[in-house]
């Protein structure tokens, strides 16, 4: 009798164990996955539409984040064009976000969720100002300073709020579990955002106000669709897989926007991410490491909706290590995504006029967030649990 106790008792603490780590690596896995540069993937793409990990009824969780990016490289394709550094023309995106999501349990398995993204950007750059040397230009002599000027235009504000709905497909005492999400993208950011423009005009002696960049725009322009899908799964007794895949529809195909003193019709893209990685515990109680992958990008093609407008298609691949420390009912968690593999694939003019555009990317980027969760949740009661575990 004692001994059955004892291995019940052991059985529940495997269980307790694995859920809590499971719950972790959701956590990991679906927040903060958004694009690094030029090709400009919103902040809050792949953010987890339940909020982070199993809810149960009436419980909230409350998360903020904060990530930041400094993009610099020019690829076209999957070449880089070392050129750009080199001679002092490269584009430089400095991205500041800093997130908040609320989500609340309305059941044990769904839950609803608010997330309300704050951004800053700042662009530098000297063909925006001026112009780039002109490398077909036999009287450019060589490090000579061409017309334009290194100036900088920035953005901030209020980006594109998300409300979201999440469904786990089976209890909460279940070892592995598959949650699907729903939601909406409000365009609630600004799109149209303007700053100064140095060296305008015919003779380059002009300054405007006009639009800022595709890539710095607070918001995209478009009411949204987003489809999740995330999970975790124990390989043992310590070891927790888990994914996440994410898809944000945009119907609105393109909007008109002056900048730089003429008008230009921009595209609201579809965006995409995935991720794949593992969460295991360190002897420190409380501490695990994350170690993963992850793909994020935008499509030259949407699955609803034309095509046209401007946009910098493209994606990136990352090799991501992460830490996150949990006491109670908060936890903090850091990750430092690394880029292996930066593609700037062609966009719907660069089809028809057989060219290929380039975009800027990120040699990293870094994330770091905080949950917390609070409210009236039941406890796991022992008869919830339908069958013994095998210890052996």
């Amino acid at each position: 009798m004692c001994l059955s106790v004892f291995y019940f008792l052991l059985s529940l603490m495997k269980l307790i164990y694995l859920k809590t780590a499971g719950a972790l690596c959701v956590l990991f896995v679906s927040m903060n996955l958004f694009g690094q540069g030029c090709v400009a993937i919103r902040s809050g793409c792949g953010a987890n539409v339940n909020g982070g990990g199993l809810l149960q009824k009436n419980q909230w969780q409350a998360s903020t984040n904060f990530r930041y990016f400094h993009s610099y490289k020019h690829f076209r394709g999957k070449h880089e064009e070392t050129y750009r550094v080199e001679e002092g023309s490269e584009v430089i995106n400095d991205s500041f976000f800093l997130d908040f999501l609320i989500s609340y349990g309305i059941s044990d398995r769904l839950s609803a969720n608010i997330q309300l993204p704050l951004v800053y950007h700042n662009r530098s750059s000297m063909y925006e100002h001026g112009g780039n040397p002109d490398e077909d230009d036999p009287t450019t002599l060589e490090n000579e300073f061409w017309p334009g000027d290194r100036r900088a235009t920035s953005s901030y504000g209020l980006a594109d709020i998300r409300l979201g709905l999440s469904y786990w497909l089976f209890k909460s005492t279940s070892f592995s579990n598959l949650s699907l999400g729903i939601g909406v993208k409000l365009p609630s950011g600004n799109y149209r955002f303007q700053d100064t423009f140095y060296n305008q005009g015919d003779g380059n002696d002009q300054t405007i106000q006009s639009g800022v960049d595709q890539s710095i725009q607070p918001g995209d322009g478009g009411f949204g669709a987003t489809l999740e899908m995330q999970g975790f799964h124990p390989l043992t007794d310590n070891i927790v897989l888990s994914g996440n895949l994410y898809y944000l529809i945009n119907p609105r195909e393109k909007y008109t926007l002056e900048t730089r003193g003429r008008n230009r019709d921009f595209s609201v893209p579809d965006q995409y991410a995935a991720r794949l990685g593992a969460l295991t515990m360190l002897p420190i109680h409380g501490l695990f490491v994350y170690g993963g992958a992850r793909i994020e990008g935008i499509p030259s093609s949407d699955l609803v909706g034309g095509d046209e407008g401007f946009r910098r298609p493209g994606y990136v691949i990352s090799l991501e290590p992460g830490l996150s420390y949990s006491v109670r009912n908060t936890a903090i968690n850091l990750t430092v995504p690394v880029a292996i593999e930066r593609n700037r694939v062609q966009n719907f003019s660069d089809k028809q006029s057989d060219r290929h555009g380039d975009a800027a990317f990120a040699d990293y980027l870094i994330n770091f967030g905080l949950t917390y969760t609070f409210g009236n949740a039941k406890h796991v009661q022992i008869d919830e649990i339908s069958q013994p575990i095998n210890l052996n």
